[in-house]
């Protein structure tokens, strides 16, 4: 098993190396004319208005998307990114303004009166979003389906490939981190899982989007467990916020403080573990893959290579455990906030 992943890590790092060797080297250059190793790494990391998957000469090979824009004076507009392009260049500039409306260099929407305007496009990561929505939801529900038509028999095809998880998840992080209470909140913890364990994983392909490392993702996904902490808080998990058991009266007003910031730092802090670690994950990678061209040496080339096949290998342990994290420290709250204590000890 292991030989196989260091094979398949190789291959994808060689591909790796090639389209984003091409992409560098032809539509990454610095005003000096040298390249630029940060801004190659950020415009593929960041959001955009256009999928960019690889430039071959001064060819770009690109998806263009969807431009939705709403401001009170012209209402609801929709463009395509590609209205917005130089066609030479390949880049957006107010001078390619549409109708007044331009995409900067920073894909950033705005208008040439210097007017607000709303920005509803379907940017690189919602189409990501869409993708592994849509995956996410064809495993649910043919292993939903088969188990229907079939009963309670040996999985086979998509299910035997959900069910182990279901079953871990179900489990190993609920059962053990809710208790009795567990079974309302699977179906949330299962959707979380693979949710982010799919967006860890496609984030890893060439060319795709850093949807898990879009820190406007994984702060919806942390106000969501927010949101179902609180609400299904009992007064036990109120009483230890607003009335601390057994903590004398002269420290209550500096516990209720604490405990109250608490009630965010939890969320916050599930926000930026999974926002750090799959970004970090990106640059690292990428930045080995720029030093090949920053250098055009042959032992850097192959040192490169033998280091992002290493690290593409911990990726996929990182991507996977960073999906679990997330989820099992979803459930320790859950299961905190809705677990009944006992206080005969602090009498």
């Amino acid at each position: 098993m292991t030989r196989k992943f260091l094979v398949l890590s190789l291959l994808f790092s060689v591909i790796l190396l090639n389209f984003s060797g091409l992409s560098f080297a032809a539509g990454t250059e610095a005003e000096e004319g040298k390249e630029d190793p940060t801004g190659f790494i950020m415009h593929h990391i960041k959001d955009s208005h256009e999928w960019h998957f690889v430039t071959v000469g001064h060819t770009h090979i690109t998806l263009a998307l969807p431009v939705i824009t709403y401001a009170s004076d012209r209402g609801l507009e929709f463009y395509n990114s590609s209205d917005f392009q130089d066609p030479k260049t390949h880049k957006f500039s107010k001078e390619f303004a549409h109708n007044g409306i331009y995409i900067d260099d920073h894909d950033h929407l705005g208008r040439a009166d210097g007017a607000s305007i709303l920005d509803f496009s379907i940017t690189k990561n919602v189409v990501m979003l869409f993708l592994v929505i849509a995956f996410v939801l064809y495993i649910s529900i043919s292993s939903a389906r088969h188990y229907q038509k079939n009963g309670a028999v040996a999985p086979k095809g998509v299910a035997s490939f959900v069910e182990p998880i279901v079953i871990f998840v179900r489990d190993e992080i609920a059962l053990k981190s809710i208790g009795p209470k567990y079974k309302k909140f699977v179906p949330y913890l299962l959707t979380l899982f693979f949710f982010i364990w799919t967006g860890n994983l496609l984030g890893l392909l060439p060319g795709a989007a850093n949807l898990t490392g879009n820190i406007a993702v994984t702060f919806t996904l942390a106000i969501i467990t927010f949101v179902i902490v609180n609400v299904n808080g009992n007064k036990n998990y109120w009483k230890h916020v607003f009335a601390t058991p057994g903590v004398p009266a002269a420290l209550l007003p500096i516990m209720v403080v604490v405990e109250f910031i608490g009630l965010f730092t939890k969320p916050f802090a599930l926000m930026v573990r999974l926002f750090v670690a799959i970004t970090a994950g990106h640059i690292v990678i990428l930045s080995f893959i720029a030093l090949v061209f920053i250098f055009e040496s042959y032992s850097i080339g192959i040192l490169s290579t033998i280091m992002v096949a290493s690290i593409n290998i911990i990726e996929l342990l990182v991507a996977t455990i960073q999906a679990y994290v997330f989820t099992l420290f979803s459930a320790m709250y859950i299961g905190g906030a809705v677990a009944e204590h006992e206080h005969d000890d602090h009498h």
